[in-house]
């Protein structure tokens, strides 16, 4: 894609996300967009931040680990919004701000015992299996909150809120059901007393119903860089 067809795509999600978020949301406060840039090049990632683009969501650790060399010189936020392997959660807690995947108490509490003492406390948010399928990641609904009580105990973890991908994208009714059970256990924590308020959820395909129904952060890659191309 052309830098300008580039500009053009964010352009129109940035007005798009805020007509969104003035629609639905009854705060003041607007919804986080994340650009997710996995398998596109740091040149466009670049071009965003030099529109004003803060927030970059990034999947594979091995990709994004490459982006951080050469994109060193910018003040880049970036949100790890896929599985994290053991053997790679040392690089995401010196250079990640946020970890959306939370699923396991393993890989919090690495997460945690990694994280460099002079950074801030690593933003985490807990992956919610909301469709009950064995295919898909995230932990049981049943068990959100007693996660959620062991990373409020680690030092250098500081836990947000939760996040998801609806399995029923073609199923507006289960969209729905999915993405209000969302905010229905993030009531539940705050509840229990836990500090949180961050719902990521929200994809190019289903933003409009995510932000209608809660989020405050969307993950949005393909209508801004374009259809991904994987290596066969």
């Amino acid at each position: 894609m052309n830098q300008n067809s580039l500009i053009q795509n964010y352009q129109s999600v940035i007005n798009k996300v805020k007509q969104l978020s003035q629609q639905h949301r009854q705060s003041d406060s607007a919804v986080n967009l994340i650009a997710v840039s996995k398998t596109f090049p740091s040149a466009d990632i670049r071009t965003l931040y030099e529109q004003g683009q803060r927030h970059f969501g990034e999947n594979y650790i091995q990709e994004w680990t490459q982006k951080t060399i050469e994109l060193a010189d910018l003040d880049i936020e970036w949100h790890i919004i896929g599985q994290i392997q053991s053997n790679k959660s040392r690089i995401v807690a010196e250079k990640a701000a946020w970890v959306h995947t939370v699923d396991r108490e393993k890989i919090a509490k690495r997460l945690s015992e990694q994280r460099p003492v002079n950074l801030p406390p690593l933003n985490v948010c807990i992956e919610v299996n909301t469709s009950g399928s064995d295919a898909k990641h995230g932990v049981n609904p049943s068990d959100v909150l007693a996660l959620a009580q062991t990373i409020v105990t680690l030092p250098q973890l500081r836990l947000r809120g939760l996040m998801c991908v609806p399995s029923h994208m073609d199923d507006v009714v289960k969209l729905e059901q999915e993405l209000a059970l969302m905010q229905t256990l993030l009531q539940q924590l705050q509840a229990a007393g836990l500090a949180v308020d961050v719902l990521s959820m929200g994809m190019s395909a289903d933003m409009e119903a995510a932000i209608a129904a809660g989020s405050t952060h969307v993950r949005i890659g393909s209508a801004i860089f374009g259809h991904r191309h994987y290596p066969a």
